[in-house]
C-alpha cells in the first residue's frame, strides 16, 4: 500500500513541475513579444531621424522603422542622378563639339580642323550657333537637375523629422464620435457637442544616444 502512495505523490509532482515549466515558458514568452511591441512602438528622436537622412538617405527611414519608404527614397535620388549623369555626358558632347567647330571655321593661319573628322555626321551639319544653343540649353538642364536631387534629398530629411515626430502619437482605432451637453457662455444658450477622439499622445521615453 505504501509504494502505491509513494508512486502517486512522485507522479503528482512531476505533473506539478511540468505545469510550473509551461507555465514560466509561457510568460517567457509573452515578456519577449511584449518588450518586442514595445521597442517597436518606442518612440523616435526626430533630430536623430534627421541627421541620419541628412547623412545617408534611407537611413532615417530604417531608423522610424518605416521600411517600405526606403525603395521609394532611393527611386526618387536614383532617377535624378541618372538624369543629372545623362545632362552631363551631353552637355560635355555638345561643347567638344561646338570647340571643334568652331576652330575649324575660323580662317587661316588660325583655324585648326583637329578632332572634325571624328565628328558625327549631325555635328558636321548643323551651325556652330546651334551647337551652342544646345550646349547652353544642356547646361541649364543640368542645373536643374542639380536642384531637383537636392529637393529630394532635402525632402527626404523632412519625411524622416516628421515620421519621427509622429511616431510619438498613438491614434485609437476608435474613430468614433461622441455627443455631450454643452453649455455656451457667448450665446447664453445650451446644446451638443460632437466630440471626437483620435488617441492621446505618449509619454516620451528615454532614447540611445546618437
Amino acid at each position: 500500500m505504501i509504494p502505491c502512495l509513494s508512486f502517486a505523490q512522485e507522479k503528482e509532482n512531476t505533473v506539478s513541475a511540468d505545469s510550473t515549466n509551461i507555465v514560466a515558458a509561457t510568460a517567457a514568452t509573452d515578456s519577449a513579444k511584449a518588450a518586442k511591441k514595445a521597442k517597436k512602438q518606442a518612440p523616435r528622436s526626430p533630430k536623430k531621424a534627421a541627421v541620419r537622412s541628412a547623412i545617408i538617405p534611407g537611413w532615417g527611414q530604417a531608423y522610424n522603422r518605416s521600411y517600405w519608404k526606403m525603395p521609394i527614397v532611393y527611386g526618387a535620388l536614383g532617377v535624378t542622378t541618372y538624369i543629372l549623369v545623362d545632362n552631363v555626358k551631353t552637355y560635355r558632347e555638345y561643347r567638344s563639339a561646338y570647340t571643334i567647330r568652331y576652330n575649324a571655321s575660323l580662317p587661316p593661319p588660325d583655324n585648326d580642323s583637329t578632332g572634325y573628322d571624328d565628328l558625327e555626321e549631325i555635328y558636321k551639319i548643323i551651325s556652330p550657333e546651334s551647337i551652342r544653343a544646345a550646349r547652353d540649353q544642356f547646361r541649364r538642364y543640368i542645373d536643374y537637375s542639380v536642384l531637383f536631387f537636392l529637393v529630394f534629398w532635402g525632402l527626404n530629411v523632412v519625411d524622416a523629422s516628421v515620421d519621427a515626430h509622429l511616431k510619438s502619437f498613438d491614434v485609437s482605432p476608435d474613430l468614433t464620435f461622441n455627443i455631450k451637453p454643452c453649455y455656451s457662455e457667448m450665446a447664453g444658450t445650451s446644446g451638443l457637442s460632437l466630440v471626437l477622439n483620435i488617441g492621446k499622445k505618449k509619454p516620451p521615453l528615454l532614447t540611445s544616444r546618437f
